[in-house]
């Protein structure tokens, strides 16, 4: 399998056996970090990490898997770059290719990290994006598989707003890999029609399927793993919160849904969690709209079926497999 030079911008650019590979590297190279086995082959090498949306998993997995893998790495805050801003993205992109070997780009749109990769010479990794959040793909299919033995076959349910970066990336992912996806939500928070084609398409290929549903008994009838994420997304105004609140309160992560789903399902969340009220804005929402809870109860986030903390873990080594992967020549 050879990822040497490539960049890793979206799941639909890359194969199952890609996607299978990326898994395997993580989970050895997870190995090699527990049982202390240096795996620094990458000395000599810079990344930069730009990042227009802050962010405390994957700037930390970065940092820490650069460091475990050799490597200098440079973060760029959104006051720390002038990118689109006093220079537009293309000459951002030819400067820092000359100075770097990858290039991590968390922020807006798409376009934006597909014009970094076209440009820079060197391979770009997509942190997230308005539409895409590759790496945590990879993590979570690792989490997956430590949990599960496997992937393919099981039913991932999605509860919340289906439409932006975590909804398409794991329908993309589970399409990829023969599992079930289920985007469980109110209809408005459909995921785009084009995309939930294509990706009906490519399970047809793998065994797996794509359902859209809005009745959470029938969406997470023998789920295997509910997944669920904030309502609102970064950079989002606050005027959408009422909104969002009244349409996907149904859809709250309880244990309502998940007495439908298989005894043994886990819980996954990206995080951060808005479970409880030790956070601002989970204060700010509770004086705003009387909610103690919003998109999962604390009594599943801190119950025996969550593996959010494990999942968390994992994004550092599957970010570390990215970057080994598309650096290391003969990886």
């Amino acid at each position: 399998m050879n990822l040497y030079k490539r960049s890793f911008l979206k799941l639909l650019d890359f194969s199952p056996e890609e996607i299978r590979y990326l898994v395997d590297l993580s989970a050895e190279l997870k190995d090699k970090k527990k049982r202390g086995i240096p795996h620094d082959e990458l000395r000599g090498k810079n990344v930069a990490l730009i990042f227009e949306k802050t962010s405390t998993r994957t700037r930390c997995s970065f940092e820490v898997a650069a460091s475990d893998l050799g490597m200098g790495s440079t973060y760029l805050d959104p006051s720390g770059s002038q990118i689109g801003k006093k220079e537009s993205i293309k000459d951002t992109a030819r400067v820092l290719g000359r100075m770097y070997d990858g290039i991590e780009y968390r922020g807006y749109g798409q376009k934006i990290v597909e014009q970094l990769a076209q440009y820079s010479g060197v391979p770009v990794w997509n942190g997230l994006t308005n539409e895409f959040h590759p790496t945590q793909m990879i993590a979570d299919m690792l989490t997956i598989r430590e949990k599960k033995g496997d992937f393919s076959g099981l039913r991932l349910v999605y509860m919340g707003d289906a439409r932006y970066n975590m909804g398409n990336s794991l329908m993309v992912v589970c399409a990829k890999l023969g599992m079930h996806y289920v985007a469980c939500t109110h209809k408005d928070y459909f995921p785009e029609a084009e995309l939930v084609e294509t990706c009906r398409k490519i399970a047809a290929e793998t065994g797996g399927s794509v359902e859209l549903c809005d009745d959470v008994a029938a969406g997470c009838k023998d789920a295997d793993v509910i997944y669920t994420d904030v309502w609102v997304s970064m950079g989002e105004p606050d005027s959408v919160w009422e909104e969002r609140i009244k349409k996907l309160s149904p859809y709250q992560v309880n244990a309502a849904a998940f007495s439908y789903a298989k005894p043994d399902a886990i819980f996954m969340h990206c995080l951060p969690a808005f479970h409880d009220l030790d956070t601002t804005i989970g204060k700010e929402i509770h004086e705003k709209f009387g909610l103690t809870e919003m998109e999962v109860t604390d009594e599943i986030f801190e119950g025996p079926m969550s593996v959010v903390f494990d999942e968390a873990e994992n994004r550092m080594h599957s970010i570390k497999a990215v970057m080994y992967a598309t650096l290391k020549e003969g990886a």
